[in-house]
Formats: C-alpha cells, structure tokens, sequence
C-alpha cells in the first residue's frame, strides 16, 4: 500500500512571523485525523503571503513530497494579499470548480461574507489540491460539505486510497470502484 501523505499550508504574514497562533493548520489536521481511518502522515507548512511561494510551496508538496491531498487555509479573500486561489490555479492541472462552488454555498448558510471566498481546488499530477477558509469553524463547514467526493477524487488522479470514518464523514464511491489490492 502506498503511504499516505497530507500536506498542511497556512498562508499567513503574521503566523509565519510568529506574531499570530496559526489555527487554521492545526483545525484541517484535527478534522482530517476525525475523518481518516487510513494511516496517514501530516506535510505541514506555515508561509507568507506570497505568490511565489505558495506556487513553490505546493510544487514541493505534490511533486517531491507525494501528498495525496493538500489542504490550504489562508489567502482567499479579496484583499490586496490574498494570492492563495491564484497560485493553486498557476500550480494545478485542472481546476474542479464544483469544490468551490460547494463550499461557498455552505458557508452561505452561516455568514453572507462568504461570497467573498475565492477559494478553488484543482488537482497536480496525483495531488488534489484544496483551499480552505481561514477561520477554524469555516474549515469544518467546508471540509464536511465536500469531503465525501475527496477519497473517490483521489483514486481517479491515482493517489492513495483513503478510507473514512462513516460515522463522522462518509465518502462516495461509485459501485463499480474496487479498492485496490
């Protein structure tokens, strides 16, 4: 079996400097030690702001580290320093706008904000990429809405295979998929 690797970007000035606890890396690595009951290992990342190195960064994690899923929280607003959604969609194969379009539906529901989230998923070679917003409770609501389609995501970019605990998410396959030997 391959191992299992998730990647964890925070995008933040202050965190990166160590002026601001980081939330958001440790609530996406919360939820998904709630969500998998795969054996799985943590790629965590604090960084700036800065396009370039989010692009570099991602690279990094899906080309040499080998991350199934890499999970981004931070940067996806529309102020002057929120990159984060242009340097996944520079870094991505191909953008899947129904991860979007999902999560801002959801977050809709609990504060009208969110239709200034600009967040997007894609995927890189057998990475998929998602970002996330930055505040804990929003990770939670997004990562609900749209996990269930991440496991069989995966197998079809030829990641690992990810199983989930039914009781706390359930992922979607479709009959006809087996899990691999």
């Amino acid at each position: 079996m391959k191992e299992i690797k998730i990647g964890f970007v925070t995008v933040s000035d202050r965190a990166s400097r160590g002026e601001y606890e980081d939330l958001g890396g440790p609530a996406m690595q919360e939820w998904i030690g709630k969500a998998l009951t795969s054996e799985w290992t943590p790629v965590a990342r604090v960084i700036e702001d800065e396009q370039g190195l989010i692009e570099k960064t991602l690279k990094e994690l899906a080309d040499e580290e080998n991350c199934d899923l890499i999970l981004t929280t931070g940067g996806t607003g529309p102020a002057k320093r929120d990159v984060t959604p242009e340097a996944t969609a520079a870094v991505c194969d191909k953008i899947l706008d129904g991860f979007a379009e999902q999560m801002r539906a959801v977050s809709l529901q609990y504060v009208p904000t969110a239709i200034l989230s600009r967040q997007i998923a894609g995927t890189r070679g057998a990475s998929l990429i998602i970002n996330l917003p930055g505040k804990p409770s929003a990770i939670s609501e997004c990562l609900e809405a749209v996990f269930p389609a991440v496991p069989y995501c995966i197998d079809l970019i030829e990641g690992a295979y990810l199983e989930t605990d039914d009781d706390f998410v359930k992922a979607f396959r479709p009959k006809h998929a087996k899990k691999p030997n």
